[in-house]
């Protein structure tokens, strides 16, 4: 699929008006965040869901995240702790994914079944400026399983231009790694990416 056909639009409040089309229409687009470019989907749309895994050829065992506006609208679709609020409050907006205890509007198609899913707040104004349009979106990188992450529209693989209706385009992003994903009531780092180190030292005094 061409360029022609998946739409690439820079970042704007039309552009983000189409976006919000698209994923209502089950469609997935390509967003960029600080750190590397992501795939978004309703991310409590079941059928959205499965067509994200099915465009990355992911494992369906290995869940996806989301993406929200706001650290308010991640207590929408998670029940989260004091400490977890704790947490959120000192990281997010940020190149941080945390996992919370998921509410019943999360379907098990994201989180493989599981009873936690990982919440993402991106620290870009642009971003969240989509967010606003529509959420909560899948967060995951936009890219087949296993290769690199893109941070230039250039670098996307045709699988999933193939797979997307929209590409916005926010030029090169700042980050080279993926969040950091962390289980905050558990004490756990499951990723080490932007700000492991500052979180390794919150988890030990907190």
């Amino acid at each position: 699929m061409s360029d022609d056909t998946a739409h690439v639009l820079d970042e704007s409040t039309e552009s983000y008006e189409r976006a919000r089309e698209a994923i209502d229409a089950g469609s997935l687009v390509v967003y960029p965040t600080e750190t590397v470019y992501g795939l978004g989907a309703d991310a409590i749309d079941p059928d959205a869901v499965e067509r994200v895994f099915q465009a990355k050829a992911r494992d369906r065992s290995k869940p996806l995240s989301m993406a929200v506006s706001s650290r308010t609208a991640a207590e929408t679709y998670t029940n989260p702790t004091e400490r977890e609020r704790a947490f959120m409050q000192r990281f997010l907006p940020g190149p941080v994914t945390v996992v919370l205890e998921r509410n019943s509007q999360v379907p098990d198609a994201l989180t493989a079944g599981r009873d936690r899913v990982g919440v993402r707040v991106p620290d870009r104004d642009a971003t969240l400026a989509l967010l606003s349009h529509v959420e909560p979106m899948t967060a995951t990188s936009a890219n087949v399983s296993g290769a690199e992450s893109a941070r230039r529209v250039a670098e996307l693989d045709d699988q999933i231009r193939e797979a997307v209706a929209i590409i916005i385009d926010g030029g090169e992003t700042p980050g080279g790694r993926g969040s950091t994903v962390v289980d905050v009531e558990r004490g756990q780092i499951h990723r080490r990416g932007p700000k492991a180190d500052d979180i390794e030292a919150w988890l030990a005094e907190y």
